[in-house]
């Protein structure tokens, strides 16, 4: 039963993080389909950019619930077996990333990622959005932001909470956060990478 349950939540964690917030809040709106403005990416940047700012908040706030549910109800249905809740977050992450719904074509995870840290380790995620908001407020790139704080969180995961599979499940994460936002790095190293206007 156990087996049989952990199996369950993991496969429901992937089915609520492939849930598509920014396409079908910005569908419902009138906006059309996200993934033909902008970017092009289905996260909450891009909505705000192309649709406005109440989207874009609630986008947000929508992909990081489907990374925060999942994990409360892991460590609440599995008794909080760090291993698992750390499969649990991943499987949630990558339904964002890759949505079944959407031939496994997602947004970055950014948002998502942030859900899942909120649960796991507050205090590290508060560490992280220092570190996003200053080198935003700085630099004016959500990217560099986004980026930054991925590359710092395992580490303070690892800092605050001394958990192994914790620690493997957000440096991977946080390693697929890095890797989809590769054209984001190519600009910011070209200098032509688009700047946030609040």
């Amino acid at each position: 039963m156990s087996v049989f349950l952990f199996v369950l939540v993991l496969l429901a964690a992937y089915l609520i993080g492939a849930i598509p917030t920014g396409l079908l809040l910005t569908h419902l709106a009138g906006g059309g389909d996200i993934r033909n403005s902008g970017s092009g990416n289905i996260g909450a940047t891009n909505v705000y950019r192309t649709v406005g700012r109440k989207l874009g908040a609630l986008t947000l706030v929508g992909d990081a619930a489907k990374g925060a549910l999942p994990v409360l109800a892991a460590i609440f249905l599995l008794n909080y077996d760090p291993s698992r809740t750390g499969a649990v977050a991943v499987a949630a992450f990558l339904g964002h990333c890759f949505p079944i719904y959407l031939g496994f074509k997602g947004g970055k995870g950014v948002a998502t990622a942030l859900g899942i840290y909120l649960v796991l380790s507050p205090l590290a995620v508060l560490c992280a959005f220092l570190l996003f908001v200053g080198l935003v407020w700085k630099w004016r790139y959500i990217s560099l932001g986004s980026i930054s704080a991925a590359a710092a969180i395992p580490l303070l995961v690892w800092l605050f909470e001394g958990s192994l599979p914790l620690l493997l499940a957000t440096l991977v994460i946080s390693c697929i956060v890095i890797l989809r936002h590769r054209t984001n790095i190519q600009r910011l190293m070209h200098g032509n990478e688009n700047k946030f206007k609040a």
